[in-house]
C-alpha cells in the first residue's frame, strides 16, 4: 500500500526584543517591592513569585494546577530581578526578562527588558510591547502612590 506523505508547515523561529524604562518619583526599595508584585494585565492572574535564585514565577490556578512562567535567574534586591522561562507562551520558546533599577536624583529609573526566541505566535508578538508598557506604567503609578 502506498504511503501518503504528510507535510506540515513548520513556523519560523523568530525573536522578540523589548526594552523601555520609566523614571519613577519613589525610592528604589519601594519600586523594587512593586516589581515583586504582579502588575498591569498580570495583576488578576494569581501569579506567584518565589523570591530566591531558582524560585518559580507561576500562575496558581489552585488544586495543584497552573502554568510555569519562569524561574528566578538573578535576584539582587533592590537593583535587579531576572527571570528566564516561557512566560505566558505554551509553545517552544525561551525568554529572558530583566527588571533593572537605578537610583537617580529625581527617584528611581526602572528599565524592563524582555527578549525571546522560538516559535513565537503572531498575537504574542503584537501584544507584548503594549503589555510591557502597560506594566511599566502601572509600576510607576503604584510606586508613586506609596
Amino acid at each position: 500500500m502506498p504511503q501518503t506523505e504528510s507535510r506540515q508547515t513548520i513556523p519560523a523561529i523568530q525573536t522578540f526584543h523589548f526594552s523601555n524604562d520609566r523614571l519613577i518619583a519613589a525610592p528604589i526599595d519601594i519600586v523594587f517591592e512593586a516589581v515583586l508584585q504582579p502588575a498591569g494585565p498580570m495583576s488578576d492572574m494569581s501569579l506567584k513569585l518565589e523570591q530566591w535564585p531558582g524560585g518559580r514565577w507561576y500562575r496558581d490556578l489552585g488544586n495543584n494546577t497552573g502554568h510555569l512562567w519562569g524561574h528566578v535567574q538573578v535576584i539582587k534586591p533592590p537593583k535587579l530581578l531576572e527571570i528566564c522561562g516561557p512566560m505566558f507562551m505554551s509553545y517552544p520558546v525561551a525568554s529572558h526578562l530583566q527588571y533593572r533599577l537605578a537610583e537617580e536624583a529625581a527617584g528611581t529609573r526602572l528599565t524592563l527588558t524582555h527578549q525571546a526566541i522560538g516559535l513565537l505566535a503572531p498575537e504574542h508578538l503584537e501584544g507584548m510591547q503594549k503589555g510591557w508598557n502597560s506594566i511599566l506604567d502601572e509600576l510607576k503609578a503604584l510606586s508613586e502612590k506609596k
